[in-house]
């Protein structure tokens, strides 16, 4: 199985993903094409592309390193299962969200 070479990881503060899906949710009611993962332009504090190390992290995942960030990406449900940034865990109050990256073409796709 292919996994994708390299993601973009966006790091949001918890109230901004919040927003996002309570805005999801309302949008949904109204129309069928609103997406739930989209982060508001301006909502991520910190962005970073990371890309596949060959290895597989402790979780089991295959892991991804890049720009003082290292995650264990499961690639079948874009679920980040394991974080460090700038070789600690993640602060309270803060999420992250990826983006797959399109090596082709060189463009990100939401996720």
């Amino acid at each position: 199985m292919s996994h994708p070479q390299s993601y973009e990881i966006l790091l949001v503060p918890s109230f901004a993903e919040d927003a996002t899906t309570e805005d999801a949710e309302r949008d949904t009611a109204e129309s069928d094409a609103a997406e739930p993962d989209d982060v508001e332009p301006g909502g991520a504090i910190r962005a970073a592309v990371v890309s596949a190390t060959g290895e597989t992290g402790a979780s089991g995942y295959p892991r991804y390193s890049g720009e003082g960030i290292v995650a264990d990406i499961d690639t079948e449900t874009h679920t980040v299962e394991a974080l460090l940034v700038d070789g600690a865990e993640l602060s309270y109050g803060l999420s992250a969200r990826i983006r797959e990256r399109d090596a082709e073409a060189g463009t990100d796709a939401d996720r």
